[in-house]
């Protein structure tokens, strides 16, 4: 009796158990940061309590894991077949969003979209980017073995990642930005033939060129945020050509990254200790776009690198779940969301340092805020939904090779 019931409960931690538990570890982490830099918001911004902030946090943290554990018992297959349908809907929002989105905490973009009747709110765009790319993994695998035609892969591919971008990349340039990249990587992994990768990315690039161009001229473009972009790639440069910044705009515009900065150079090796961050009323966003800085100050290098090292761990059983996974599906789409994880991961940790301009990209599973964090435990949730399923096609001897092409036909 009390094996049976030993078992049930390892059961619902359905898939890698050592995914499970790194995930959960970062999870309950992360309250502690949240809870001592959310104080911010509260003196500073004047918005709620910090009591207020860490309960609605850890709210999401508990629907986050929930949610999980239920993508986790729908068979990966059918999410696929519906990705095409989920992307649509995704779109409609974001073309409601561009006349009816809303400004949140002081942002300068409208990317929410509420609720109605409800005080909630939340970004299409991570979930169309989540969506998009379900979408491209299903069409990749589906019928392997054909022979597209060039019109094919130009609509069905092509066009559906740039209109994703185009609507994303108004409002949220770095958002747009990640798509291309995240996009591009499961198409070469989905071994999409490299005359339209090439041709894909020349063609992307220059309607990019083109539409920074005429934002920055003309005034045809209305309500683009094109000048901020420039702005942070100026100020961006600039304090890489000197360590003084001269001009008074610049220094105002480059106050976060030099805050957050300062906030790492504080910790040192073992840190101040947990709530003791001396700079988290002076940075802005520092319990969500610069967490990862008053988690160095409060935590040091070695509670940063402790973090690190699970994302690390997450990331390693990622590619460990796609290499045994027998079916194409599976494992280009355990790939792809392990891709998006580690690419918001290595751009929100390299702002923190100053490796890149300032993107507004939220730490996965850590950062305050509802969407993004959502998002995260849907991409986590398929990875363990994939990783349930690699005893199930061992178990019942689908391993051999024309069974395999069968699968990825109807996946």
């Amino acid at each position: 009796m009390n094996e049976q019931n030993t078992e049930n409960k390892i059961e619902f931690l359905k898939g890698d158990k050592v995914l499970w538990m790194a995930i959960i570890v970062i999870s309950v982490f992360s309250i502690f940061p949240v809870y001592s830099a959310s104080s911010n918001l509260e003196y500073i911004v004047n918005n709620g309590t910090t009591t207020g902030h860490v309960i609605k946090h850890m709210f999401f943290v508990v629907l986050g894991l929930i949610i999980m554990r239920v993508v986790g018992t729908v068979k990966y297959e059918v999410i696929g077949k519906l990705s095409s349908i989920l992307l649509g809907f995704t779109i409609v929002l974001l073309f409601i969003t561009m006349f009816t989105g809303q400004t949140i905490d002081g942002a300068s973009a409208s990317r929410w979209l509420k609720i109605p009747g409800t005080p909630i709110s939340f970004q299409p765009s991570s979930f169309a980017y989540l969506m998009l790319i379900i979408y491209l993994c299903r069409y990749l695998t589906k019928k392997i073995k054909r022979e597209r035609l060039p019109i094919e892969n130009i609509f069905y591919i092509f066009g559906s990642i740039l209109l994703v971008l185009l609507l994303v990349g108004k409002d949220n340039g770095s958002t747009a930005l990640m798509i291309l990249i995240v996009s591009v990587a499961v198409l070469i992994v989905g071994q999409l033939n490299w005359k339209y990768i090439a041709g894909f990315i020349v063609t992307a690039f220059v309607g990019i060129g083109l539409f920074v161009t005429v934002a920055l001229t003309t005034d045809l473009i209305a309500a683009n945020r094109v000048d901020t972009w420039k702005s942070r790639v100026e100020v961006f440069m600039n304090s890489k050509k000197s360590s003084q910044i001269e001009n008074e705009s610049d220094k105002a515009k480059n106050y976060q990254v030099m805050q957050a900065k300062a906030a790492i150079v504080h910790g040192g090796i073992t840190g101040m200790g947990p709530g003791k961050s001396a700079l988290k009323q002076m940075l802005p966003q520092s319990a969500s776009d610069f967490i990862f800085a008053i988690i160095v100050e409060e935590y040091g290098f070695f509670g940063a690198a402790f973090l690190i090292a699970l994302y690390f761990i997450i990331i390693i059983r990622i590619v460990m779940i796609a290499s045994k996974m027998p079916a194409f599906f599976g494992s280009l789409l355990v790939l792809a969301m392990g891709i998006m994880i580690f690419v918001q991961l290595g751009v929100n940790i390299a702002v923190a340092i100053n490796i890149i301009p300032v993107t507004g990209q939220p730490l996965p599973l850590i950062s305050y805020g509802g969407t993004s964090m959502l998002v995260t435990y849907i991409q986590l949730g398929l990875v363990l939904n994939v990783s349930s399923r690699i005893q199930v096609f061992d178990e019942e001897g689908m391993g051999k090779k024309q069974n395999m092409e069968e699968i990825n036909d109807i996946a």
